[in-house]
């Protein structure tokens, strides 16, 4: 029994009675620390006014005040500890040794018998109560729970006189003996057992039958993990899931924003530098004072380059081999003393080198530009190729190693004001456009290749694990390169005037006081490159980890991610990601520490070496593919996330639904309407993921569905130096607004993905868009394909097969919304653990398109449906490895493939239904 604390005893005596001794089981204490049902520790008045924005009506913890009746804190509504009342209770102790009444005898003798038959006075009622309510996203309670503890053993027979056994008002008290008198030899022997058929035997045998089924149902209850998963839920169910929405949406402020924002862009900071290490500690610090858990430093060794002062040169000869002219290559002070020193324009991973050759303009540096030079006679052979940024081909790295490929020596590639500059409207550091010294930095190792080290493709870079040679890897490109401002790139032009041909209309661009376009050819002025850089193998770079375990399903991870290094400051990409991130953060971990936890492990990762070529994210998922394809449920991606008011999103359909659902939530102060009503007036739909951020490693490598979330504007001066703060505050996003919107946009997201005890996916969308992949591919297959044979019927009937298997599979919520709601918001933990299981089959679907062998030529794109093709940057362009076969024009390979892959669909399907 637990006795009333403030009820008052009388001392006991030293030497208690006979009847005392056996009375004394029913005042049994029960310290309320060693309680089977916690009791939730003293809240703070702040504590109790922040809980009250978020607390359910139903499971409320009242806050605490001067004429509250309880102390502190409170349990939740309805729970009360355990108590037992009984008739004169405060007396068990106090009756008189001495009376030898037997008026009092008798009625001590009734009394106990009526313990040991356990007649309750009806006024002793001893009952408690406790309401346990499971969270679950339909906002059901479960039952009430009501049980009558009697905390009793069963009585010892005792004897009358010294022998016989039973019951009496002539019992003896067997611990006194009159005083001189000695001992009689009974009280040292053991007490026999009760004899067959007599009342004693009765109640001893029903007694021990009773225990037994207690312990069995116990037994039951505990094999069932029922008392663990309330008790796993009672830190959270207070929480009502609106109410938490509502608050996180409210909670984020930009001007949290703004100043993370200004504080990640104070210096230049690229991967492995000293700036970069500096903002990894801060981002450590940030981590931590935020309330996320579990925060770790992970170091990779990889490859990486760095520019040298006076390593770096464009210059025109002469005849006499002597420079004419040298292009000024840096851009002009943008960041201003406080920043330190700006990054020196160059290429990540760009080939080390001086070569010099014969000038050749070559439009967008794609083939099919290139393919026109030769056919228009230009010697491309050793030459210096001059292109564009943007256009048909926006990968900077491909423009190189296509100029490689069409034996040029080296490669420049500039900004031109037709696609970024002033002919698009005005220029940084007032507009949104490149200015004319601007210059757009980035990497051209090939990441459509070889995505992550480069020497190191397919396993983590760590101490002491095996490393290609510089010379073997297939991810760098093998001639030197370096960007360009249009400002050097004028004078560049000008000098091919009436040297080759003239250019078709289309590749004519929009630098000024250049008259006539001409391509140049093998008798163009002789340009020198020079590009003389630092190499380090084994460079350091850190990622950041940390995370809010789940209480439910804590080894299932939702992801959230962006990179830390840039190119020069950084404030479109990635750091306006980077400044939404770490408000969420803040914001979640406000929740924590009020004592909300989320169903499902929430990880928030700052990767390190994006801009080189997604090495920080593609490192970490070679490291932990195996863990990742088991227990990574969703990975959420921000990088350059706000340039502009249009929202965008891209990614795995299974996001299609739940994305809705949120933009119905978030409005748009500035068009007074919400982000839905906005998208659905652009005709807008979830786009396809690229291949030029850090969710490659997570969708492509291990087949964790992800999404990219943005909002994009014009272009921006990307890359260069004016994407700083100050435009930032003044050009990209005044006010912060976009920035706050995105950020009450991710932390719902984060709350559906990681709380809902339904996985939101939409696997009825993922059916639909597989047919209409199969749809396209065969149609681009068949202008591709001319007259030679090649059969999508396999893949046609898995897609099919497959698409009606997911739409099954998705009425299986319905089922389970059906079966709580029919037992008042129950659910038994069998049904629990069938939700889990249909939330782990759900993600895994996506692994399960995973093909082990990968992209021939490219095994480390694994994923049949998306994934970077070896020459184009589409990303509309699904199943890269059948249309890379196909590009090839090995069509025997471009049919085994085609069955490859169908079957990857068949097993999907199959392992899903099961």
């Amino acid at each position: 029994m637990v006795l009333n604390q403030d009820q008052q005893y009388n001392a006991v005596p030293p030497i208690p009675t006979y009847d005392e001794a056996v009375a004394g089981g029913s005042a049994w204490h029960h310290d309320i620390a060693h309680s089977p049902i916690e009791v939730s520790r003293p809240i703070t008045e702040a504590e109790a006014e922040g809980q009250s924005l978020l607390t359910n009506p139903r499971h409320a913890f009242e806050s605490s005040n001067t004429n509250s009746q309880h102390p502190r804190g409170r349990a939740p509504r309805g729970y009360r500890p355990p108590t037992v009342e009984t008739d004169d209770e405060s007396n068990l102790f106090s009756s008189d040794a001495d009376s030898d009444s037997d008026d009092e005898r008798e009625a001590d003798q009734v009394r106990r018998e009526m313990q040991e038959l356990e007649i309750d006075d009806s006024n002793a009622s001893g009952r408690s109560r406790s309401s346990w309510g499971k969270r679950i996203g339909l906002s059901l309670s479960l039952p009430q729970w009501r049980w009558k503890w009697k905390w009793r053993l069963p009585g010892l027979p005792r004897r009358r006189n010294g022998s016989g056994s039973g019951s009496g008002a002539n019992d003896q008290t067997p611990s006194r003996t009159q005083e001189g008198q000695a001992p009689e030899p009974w009280l040292f022997q053991p007490p026999s057992l009760p004899t067959f058929g007599s009342a004693a035997l009765f109640l001893l045998v029903g007694r021990v039958l009773a225990a037994v089924l207690v312990l069995g149902f116990l037994y039951l209850l505990f094999a069932s993990d029922l008392f663990s998963n309330m008790a796993r839920r009672m830190g959270s169910q207070m929480f009502d899931p609106e109410s938490v929405r509502i608050h996180v949406q409210g909670s984020v402020d930009p001007r949290r924003i703004r100043d993370h924002l200004r504080h990640f862009t104070a210096y230049a900071h690229l991967a492995g530098t000293e700036g970069d290490f500096a903002l990894m500690e801060d981002t450590e610090m940030l981590f931590r004072k935020y309330g996320l858990e579990d925060v770790t430093r992970d170091v990779y060794e990889v490859y990486l380059n760095y520019p040298k002062a006076g390593g770096r040169a464009v210059e025109i000869l002469g005849v006499d081999g002597k420079a004419t002219w040298s292009a000024r290559l840096e851009e002009e002070d943008a960041g201003g003393r406080t920043t330190g020193h700006q990054t020196y324009v160059f290429h990540g991973h760009s080939k080390s080198g001086v070569v010099q050759g014969p000038l050749v303009y070559a439009n967008y540096g794609s083939r099919e530009d290139f393919q026109t030079l030769k056919d228009l006679g230009i010697d491309t052979k050793g030459a210096i190729a001059l292109v564009r940024h943007y256009g048909s081909l926006d990968d900077i790295a491909l423009k190189v190693k296509a100029a490689e490929v069409a034996g040029f020596a080296g490669c420049l590639i500039y900004n031109d004001p037709a696609d970024n500059g002033f002919l698009k409207g005005t220029t940084a550091p007032e507009g949104r456009f490149m200015p004319a010294d601007g210059v757009h930095r980035g990497t051209v190792s090939l990441m459509r290749w070889v995505a992550g080290d480069v020497l190191t493709p397919g396993w983590g870079s760590k101490p002491n694990m095996p490393r290609m040679k510089v010379d073997q890897t297939k991810g760098l490109v093998r001639i030197p390169s370096l960007p360009l401002a249009y400002r050097d790139a004028q004078i560049l032009l000008q000098h091919l005037k009436g040297i080759g041909s003239k250019v078709p209309k289309q590749w004519v661009g929009g630098v000024p006081e250049i008259d006539e376009w001409w391509t140049g050819s093998s008798f163009s002025p002789i340009v020198r490159l020079k590009n003389e850089q630092d190499e380090i193998e084994k460079q350091p770079i850190w990622n950041v980890y940390g995370r809010i375990t789940g209480i439910e399903q804590g080894e299932k991870k939702v992801i959230i991610g962006n990179h830390r290094d840039s190119w020069a400051f950084g404030a479109a990409g990635p750091h306006s990601g980077t400044a939404v991130m770490m408000e969420i953060i803040r914001v979640l971990g406000d929740l924590v520490a009020r004592g909300w936890r989320p169903l499902r492990t929430i990880e928030f990762a700052s990767w390190d070496g994006k801009e080189y070529n997604l090495i920080g994210s593609t490192e970490y998922v070679e490291q932990n593919d195996e863990a990742l394809r088991q227990d990574a449920l969703a990975y959420i991606n921000l990088d350059t996330a706000v340039t502009g008011d249009t929202f965008h999103a891209a990614g795995s359909p299974v996001f299609r639904k739940l994305l809705l659902q949120v933009l119905n939530r978030v409005a748009d102060p500035h068009y007074n309407t919400t982000l839905r009503n906005l998208w659905d007036r652009r005709g807008a739909d979830l786009e396809s993921l690229g291949a030029d951020s850090d969710y490659v490693g997570f969708q492509d490598i291990v087949g964790t569905s992800s999404l990219d979330l943005r909002f994009e504007g014009d272009r921006h001066p990307s890359h260069s130096s004016y994407e700083n703060f100050e435009w930032m505050e003044t050009v990209g996003d005044p006010g912060f607004v976009y920035h706050t919107l995105l950020g009450q946009m991710l932390g719902l997201l984060i709350l559906e993905l990681a709380d809902r005890p339904i996985l939101p996916f939409d696997m009825t969308s993922y059916a639909d868009k597989l047919t209409h992949w199969v749809t396209d591919l065969e149609t681009w297959a068949a202008k591709q394909a001319k007259d030679q044979p090649l059969s999508l019927d396999t893949l046609r009937k898995a897609a099919s097969d497959a698409a009606e298997t997911l739409r099954v599979i998705s009425r299986w919520e319905l089922e389970w919304e059906k079966k709580v709601l029919s037992t008042s918001g129950w659910e038994s933990p069998g049904l629990g653990r069938q939700r889990c299981e249909y939330n782990t089959g759900m993600a895994k679907f996506e692994t399960d398109l995973l093909d082990e062998a990968g992209i021939p030529g490219r095994t480390q794109f694994k994923h049949v449906i998306f994934g970077p093709l070896l020459w184009s940057d589409d990303t509309e362009a699904y199943f890269p490895s059948i249309r890379d076969t196909v590009f090839s024009g090995n069509w025997t390979l471009a049919q085994l493939t085609v069955d490859r892959v169908a079957g990857v669909l068949n097993q999907a399907a199959a392992n899903l239904g099961k």
